[in-house]
């Protein structure tokens, strides 16, 4: 019985320390997002094209600890006898021995709030990034629209001509 805390122990170490990498993870996103809105702001496009190679290069370390994580998720499953989807941080609180506890409520209580701010940056990048493609659109509608506005212009005699084609600016006289 003392050699499968003890495993237990050991698995809880690992997946605190995988929630550590967590942590810095969604740090990282933070600090993504800010520099996206600011080169999106700045129209900074070798920027942007920077950020977009950083993402990428990091997108399969990212996917390899999430398949850390699940694997320290199955073998702490099998040591408590339980299914995998009942290895969460709140089932392991109760579980574990107040030192462990206090550390997993730690380590949940900093990845709440870095989640509550990851999602509102999230939403702040949505909105910037949607207001900007509404501006666009209404401006290339402006310019693209110019010449189908309707509208009737008098040439030099008086006379009415309504503008039907696409001209930036009507050069008639």
């Amino acid at each position: 019985m003392k050699s499968t805390a003890t495993e237990i122990e050991d698995k809880v170490d690992k997946l605190l320390t995988c929630l550590d990498t967590d942590s810095q993870h969604i740090q990282e996103s933070l600090s993504q997002l800010n520099k996206l809105r600011s080169y999106v702001i700045k129209r900074d496009d070798s920027g942007l094209s920077q950020l977009l190679k950083i993402i990428q290069a990091e997108t399969s370390s990212h996917r390899n600890h999430e398949s850390q994580r699940q694997t320290i998720r199955k073998e702490l499953a099998k040591a408590l006898g339980c299914n995998i989807e009942q290895v969460t941080l709140s089932a392991l609180e109760v579980r574990l021995p107040k030192v462990k506890k206090d550390q997993i409520i730690k380590k949940k209580a900093k990845l709440m709030s870095l989640i509550k701010e990851l999602k509102k940056e999230h939403l702040s990048t949505i909105l910037l990034l949607s207001e900007c493609a509404r501006f666009n659109n209404l401006l290339l509608k402006s310019i693209f629209d110019l010449g189908r506005t309707g509208a009737v212009y008098y040439n030099s005699n008086g006379a009415t001509k309504q503008q039907t084609d696409m001209a930036f600016v009507n050069l008639h006289v």
